[in-house]
């Protein structure tokens, strides 16, 4: 997991921008309709108060902005903008080239492997994170 910290580093000192930020930005990427600031704020492990000075950073910055809870108007959600889609792209572009190049590398079978141990690897992994909400205890 090293080289995930030190890519998201990376990320953040090429967007110029905190760690912390680097890592909301990501969740508000990967959530294509928004988060709620506490939401946002609880997948960073921060208080609702740090949360709402992120955003605020995040949007003074261009890249998230505030809208109207879709079914609630008395909330907000908080979404990426475009220009935070395109310059994350760009610093990224480095990194997923040469993923790609790797990639390029695979004969047939060992890309058909690593693709399968990948999946199974994602599987485990939400596996994981949903036994958080049951306490740590499997189903069964």
């Amino acid at each position: 997991m090293q080289a995930n910290g030190e890519a998201t580093h990376s990320l953040a000192d090429r967007l110029g921008i905190g760690v912390n930020d680097a890592v909301a930005m990501d969740h508000l990427l990967s959530n294509a309709a928004g988060l709620g600031p506490t939401e946002l704020g609880q997948r960073l492990g921060i208080r609702s108060a740090s949360a709402t000075v992120l955003v605020d950073r995040l949007e003074s910055a261009g890249h998230a902005q505030r809208v109207a809870h879709p079914s609630d108007r008395r909330r907000q959600t908080v979404v990426a903008t475009d220009h935070a889609r395109v310059e994350v792209m760009d610093a990224l572009a480095p990194l997923l080239r040469r993923v790609e190049e790797a990639a390029g590398r695979l004969t047939p079978e060992e890309a058909g492997a690593t693709a399968t141990f990948l999946r199974q690897v994602a599987a485990a992994m939400r596996d994981y994170a949903a036994e958080a909400g049951t306490g740590g205890k499997a189903d069964g």
